[in-house]
């Protein structure tokens, strides 16, 4: 009788846990979107330019949706542009010290902008969204600055490594600059969600590890070594994917803080003379 008991009892209790198991993914299905992105509008917060030659321009994404990107001009006309595409927060006002350190350290310009339902753009972002802003960026730089396609620098922060890796490997540019980038959404969320099925539950992949292979520029990868957000495995693997030249710079000690540009930029332009110029 007393065993019986024992046996209902642990019956019912693997019952709860399989049902409080079923309503966290439930949960986690519909709140992907809003883990994922995180914006803020420009009534929210729209920080002044860094560099004072900063214009702010508006495109179409591939699908139409209107754009808001910042142009910073090449100091150098020879030095083509750097399209950005930037993090999961925040907007493209953001980065624009960044944005102004590469214009300064590289001589390129820098294209910088906003996927839908950031800054001052429209809509809701989605994977597919941030991928074609990523394309309608890169049209606006051929088509309206000029730009050569080979002269096109493709820079992915973070998430935004996801847009950057898809355009690579459907377009001709100079060079591919991935920070503190994952292998894959999936990948990531099983990191901090270790008790749940990421890759077979989430629909958002940004599977930039499979897409590696086609980038067939010269690839420059780096990652704090310290990151807690995107671990720094994750730029280890994409780096044994990506086709040569290649090259990892670790930064020792570093988190995942995207205000370091200067711990590697020095590496990077010296990375471009070499192999893209």
């Amino acid at each position: 009788m007393e065993r019986r008991i024992w046996l209902r009892r642990g019956g019912g209790a693997v019952l709860f846990i399989l049902l409080t198991y079923l309503v966290i993914i439930t949960v986690l299905g519909f709140v992907e979107r809003f883990l994922v992105f995180h914006p803020l509008s420009a009534d929210q917060a729209w920080l002044p330019p860094a560099d004072a030659q900063t214009q702010e321009v508006t495109f179409p994404s591939v699908d139409g949706t209107p754009l808001v990107a910042w142009w910073l001009p090449p100091r150098q006309p020879s030095a083509g542009a750097i399209l950005y595409a930037h993090g999961n927060g925040g907007n493209i006002t953001h980065r624009g010290k960044v944005a102004a350190q590469l214009r300064q350290e590289l001589g390129a310009g820098v294209l910088l902008f906003d996927y839908p339902g950031y800054g001052k753009c429209p809509g809701t972002p989605t994977e597919a969204g941030c991928y074609a802003a990523a394309g309608g960026a890169y049209r606006w730089l051929l088509d309206v600055a000029n730009i050569a396609p080979e002269r096109v620098i493709v820079y992915g922060e973070s998430l935004g490594g996801g847009p950057a890796v898809e355009l690579a490997r459907r377009v001709e540019h100079r060079a591919l600059v991935l920070v503190f980038c994952f292998t894959s959404l999936p990948a990531v969320a099983k990191d901090h969600y270790p008790f749940l099925p990421t890759f077979t539950l989430m629909r958002m992949r940004f599977d930039n590890l499979a897409k590696m292979p086609q980038c067939r520029r010269p690839v420059f990868i780096t990652h704090g070594t310290d990151d807690r957000v995107v671990p720094f495995y994750h730029a280890e693997q994409l780096y044994a994917a990506a086709p040569e030249p290649k090259f990892l710079l670790p930064l020792e000690g570093q988190g995942h803080d995207l205000m370091v540009v200067n711990l590697y930029l020095p590496v990077l332009a010296d990375f471009l003379a070499r192999h893209a110029p």
